[in-house]
């Protein structure tokens, strides 16, 4: 594994900045969630209550979940975890009651804090089906409502009394676990410490052209590792200020950016082609924004040529990562055609490509899975991906494919075997293989390919109703349904899906 450099060694955590920005700057803002300012003095207040309230209900090193959109109660909620040594555990909020169960039990969640009613969904009455489920369920907090008799706590309660006292914790501890989908259907929990959250947010500022009093702004969700890092870290370990999405609007994205002159945007395909199409609509190129990070499937090399053309002075380039190692490459900001062609080259991280396999370690990468038996590292530290790649002579990545079976949708991944597991008990499919086709809204979507005998094939939303029957995130469903009359296999009796894929992209 790749020794962190002496630069990349700090000795402070993520709740000592917070402490000394609070002392020595304490009305510079940090977050700003519609009308709401976080300034350092009032996160530290607020993060260290909470973090007395949590250190009253469980001993350091317990799991904190928070299920929460894009606002600053989140920050909150992030900062006083750490301050009390607690793990936090981020969390999608379109996730439904399967996954949600599945996320609980298996990091042993102490407390998680959900919204009352987010896009006409009721947060509390999930929890209260999970928790029936679960021998030792967690507190659930509710955050911007009140509990509707489900017996739970509300946040503004949390937030009074004495604050805890700074506590000293080592940097190389765990901070932080998040759940990826794997391609066995089962997600992994993915452990990163203090320190190799700060290598990741080092590397950030050396190479994205952050300085002190930049603006990021943040439709990411914050449950994905690239938004909790612009939302949450960035602004305590780099001066910047994160400007909050809940929902993504491109129109009102521009305004945002406009108002708030913001230089910095990371986000998938969709992000950048919103706000490329909102900003022409405008009529503006966005002159502040100096920077915008694009990653996830299927970046058209003619979306970020056409980005860079747009914006007047933005670097527009792709970047390669995971939640295991994030930001494995730092794209291409001095060659806008590098920027465009390739994904970039390495940062702090080592990349290898070991029979068309990208492997790769780093100072930033994790600490290790929840469960040992997850391990994806190879005999020498590294890393395997699972995608497919080439290194081009003067040392840039491109991504070919993906040897895993995972489809990337809107910048979220979707396990294909853990949909296909649930849709085989349709009584009218005998058999069903999930591919990912590219899209250039989404990145990519999601085909069906159905052999049903007897019967027509369900369509797309009799397939949705049936996942919702189980439990399963909205966005997991399948937005293409085909009909074939047998599934290529070869003489294993492997479904070949590059082979379905092909076929389907044919047209």
């Amino acid at each position: 594994m790749t020794t962190i450099p002496p630069s990349l060694r700090s000795p402070l955590t993520l709740a000592d900045t917070l402490r000394e920005t609070a002392q020595h700057d304490p009305g510079r803002v940090l977050i700003v969630d519609g009308d709401t300012r976080l300034d350092a003095a009032t996160l530290r207040d607020r993060a260290a209550t909470l973090a007395r309230s949590m250190s009253e209900r469980m001993p350091p090193g317990s799991v904190v979940s928070f299920m929460l959109p894009n606002w600053h109660e989140a920050a909150v909620v992030y900062l006083a975890a750490t301050w009390a040594g607690m793990v936090v555990n981020p969390v999608l909020p379109s996730l439904r009651d399967r996954e949600l169960q599945f996320i609980i039990a298996d990091a042993d969640v102490r407390m998680i804090f959900v919204p009352a009613v987010f896009r006409g969904y009721d947060y509390p009455a999930m929890l209260a089906r999970v928790a029936a489920k679960l021998s030792t369920p967690p507190e659930v907090v509710v955050v911007r409502g009140h509990d509707q008799g489900h017996g739970l706590t509300e946040f503004g309660s949390l937030l009074s009394g004495e604050p805890l006292l700074p506590q000293s914790h080592d940097p190389a501890s765990v901070r932080m676990v998040m759940y990826t989908s794997g391609t066995t259907g089962r997600p992994k929990g993915v452990l990163h410490s203090h320190r190799s959250i700060g290598a990741l947010i080092a590397q950030i500022g050396a190479h994205w052209r952050v300085d002190a009093g930049d603006t990021f702004l943040v439709p990411s969700p914050i449950a994905h590792i690239g938004g909790s890092i612009y939302a949450f870290e960035c602004p305590l370990l780099l001066g910047s200020t994160a400007v909050l999405m809940e929902s993504w609007d491109p129109d009102a994205a521009v305004v945002l950016m406009t108002t708030h002159r913001c230089t910095h945007m990371a986000g998938a395909t969709p992000f950048l082609d919103g706000l490329l199409g909102a900003a022409e609509r405008a009529g503006t190129r966005l002159p502040d924004l100096k920077v915008f990070v694009c990653g996830g499937a299927s970046v058209p090399p003619s979306l970020i040529r056409r980005a860079t053309q747009s914006f007047e002075k933005a670097v527009v380039t792709r970047v390669y990562g995971s939640t295991e190692v994030p930001v494995s490459t730092v794209g291409s900001p001095e060659d806008p055609d590098r920027a465009a062609d390739t994904d970039g080259r390495p940062g702090i991280a080592d990349i290898a490509v070991v029979d068309g396999e990208i492997r790769v370690r780093g100072p930033q990468m994790l600490v290790g899975y929840l469960h040992s038996h997850d391990r994806d590292l190879d005999a020498d530290g590294y890393f395997r991906t699972g995608d497919l790649g080439r290194l081009t002579p003067d040392g840039y990545l491109v991504v070919t494919g993906r040897a895993k079976d995972l489809i990337i949708r809107n910048g979220e991944n979707i396990s294909a075997k853990e949909i296909e597991d649930i849709l085989i008990g349709h009584p009218d499919i005998d058999e069903i293989a999930i591919v990912g086709i590219p899209d250039e809204r989404t990145g990519e979507r999601a085909c069906a390919v159905i052999v049903s005998a007897e019967n027509p094939p369900p369509d797309v939303a009799a397939l949705r109703s049936l996942l919702d029957e189980h439990g399963v995130a909205r966005f997991k469903a399948p937005e293409q349904v085909v009909r074939w009359e047998a599934l290529p296999r070869n003489d294993a009796g492997k479904v070949l899906k590059h082979e379905i894929r092909a076929t389907l992209m044919r047209g």
